[in-house]
C-alpha cells in the first residue's frame, strides 16, 4: 500500500522559510510525476507546484513562481518543496500527491489527475 507522508511544516513570520518533505513508502515515486496543493480555511484546494518524474520540468501557480522551488530525490523516494519569503497568505495545509498511473509522465496540474494524497501538513505565516 503507497503511503505518502509530508513533514516540515510549522509557524513562521511572513518573510521566513520552510521546506517540505513528502517521503513515500510502499511504492517507488522515482518514475512518476509529483505535485504540491494546498488547502486554505474556507477554500477550495488548490495547485501549487508539480514536478516531471525526471525532475527536468517543473511548474508553478502564479502566487509561488519565484518564492517556492519543488524538487525530487528519486534516490530517497521523497519530493521538497521549498518556501521562501513566505506570505500570510501562504497559510494552508500542504498536500502532496503522486500520479502513479502514469509512468514516466510530465507535469500535473489538477487534482483529478492525482491518485494518491498525503494527509498533509500545516503552514501558519504569521504577518
Amino acid at each position: 500500500q503507497v503511503q505518502l507522508v509530508e513533514s516540515g511544516g510549522g509557524l513562521v513570520q511572513a518573510g521566513g522559510s520552510l521546506r517540505l518533505s513528502c517521503a513515500a513508502s510502499g511504492r517507488t515515486l522515482s518514475r512518476y510525476p509529483m505535485g504540491w496543493f494546498r488547502q486554505a480555511p474556507g477554500k477550495e484546494r488548490e495547485f501549487v507546484a508539480a514536478i516531471s518524474w525526471s525532475g527536468v520540468n517543473t511548474n508553478y501557480t502564479d502566487s509561488v513562481k519565484g518564492r517556492f522551488t519543488i524538487s525530487r530525490d528519486n534516490v530517497k523516494n521523497t519530493v521538497y518543496l521549498q518556501m521562501n519569503s513566505l506570505k500570510p497568505e501562504d497559510t494552508a495545509v500542504y498536500y502532496c500527491a503522486a500520479d502513479l498511473s502514469s509512468l514516466y509522465g510530465g507535469i500535473r496540474q489538477r487534482r483529478y489527475e492525482y491518485d494518491y494524497w498525503g494527509q498533509g501538513t500545516q503552514v501558519s505565516v504569521s504577518s
